[in-house]
């Protein structure tokens, strides 16, 4: 009977039009997921081409694609040196965001008080502009890079600090109970039982945070700042070098993507459950 039912669904999937392990199904959706977002871009830039072109715009306006590009190759080695300082001040400022998240959430998660007093405070400081912030901490601390990296820290780390408070928050209530019954400390629940909980909304908000962490160093560098993308497109755009202006915003952009794109190989790494709870669905 175990063999007729096998071969029955089979029969239904090949009908469906899919495949029996379902591989094919899943190397056309991620291959559709990859060329459409492609196709899209392509056809942004062939009508970007042609309204410049057909249109007669100034290239001080909005140069073209090809002009952009070519620019952009031309001044590779200011931009990459500009890309570098940026490129550094995200990083540090990641790694400053994702060990303040992670240590806010697990003391609010333990301590309840704190928690209602302390998580207003961190939503109201994410109301402030970091545009405003940053002259305050260039006043206190100076121009070098550890006040850009703690100020970048600081505006990014909201949005993985509510996911991970969430996450371990939400363990649940039978299996801590089932672990201190046998005895089980609550350090070793919070390892055991809330972590790994908390894990997937921590990738979430992690993802959330790349989306505008490199906006964020961009924008520490217009008060201050020796070199960066910011630094180079305010002085491109003085020049009226609209050209160079769009390059380095295609460069903070690949920054951009490039960390939001890591982040699914974090998950990958860290969440071996979910990949195989992900492959058992399809």
């Amino acid at each position: 009977m175990t063999t007729q039912n096998s071969d029955r669904i089979r029969v239904v999937r090949v009908a469906a039009g899919g495949t029996g392990g379902g591989g094919g199904d899943h190397s056309t959706r991620l291959a559709w997921r990859v060329a459409a977002p492609l196709a899209a871009l392509a056809a942004l830039f062939v009508l970007w081409q042609l309204s410049v072109e057909l249109g007669g715009v100034k290239p001080t306006t909005l140069p073209s694609p090809t002009r952009v590009f070519e620019s952009g190759w031309e001044a590779r080695d200011q931009i990459v040196e500009a890309a570098s300082a940026t490129l550094q001040i995200t990083l540090l400022g990641l790694l400053v965001a994702m060990a303040a998240a992670v240590l806010v959430a697990s003391v609010l998660s333990f301590v309840a008080p704190l928690r209602q007093t302390v998580l207003p405070l961190l939503i109201a400081a994410q109301s402030v502009p970091i545009i405003v912030l940053a002259p305050l901490f260039i006043i206190w601390f100076g121009f070098e890079a550890g006040p850009k990296i703690v100020l970048v820290g600081i505006v990014s780390m909201l949005p993985l600090t509510i996911s991970i408070l969430q996450g371990l928050l939400s363990a649940d209530p039978d299996a801590a109970a089932l672990m201190r019954s046998m005895g089980a400390s609550r350090w070793r629940i919070f390892l055991s039982l809330r972590v790994p909980t908390a894990l997937p909304g921590a990738i979430t908000g992690l993802r959330i945070m790349t989306s505008f962490i490199v906006v964020a160093a961009i924008f520490s560098e217009y008060v201050g700042a020796r070199s960066g993308l910011g630094i180079f497109m305010q002085t491109q755009k003085n020049l009226y070098r609209t050209d160079l202006v769009f390059a380095a915003v295609f460069v903070s952009i690949a920054i951009g993507l490039t960390l939001f794109a890591l982040t699914y190989l974090l998950e990958w790494l860290l969440l071996p459950w979910e990949r195989r709870r992900k492959a058992a669905q399809r």
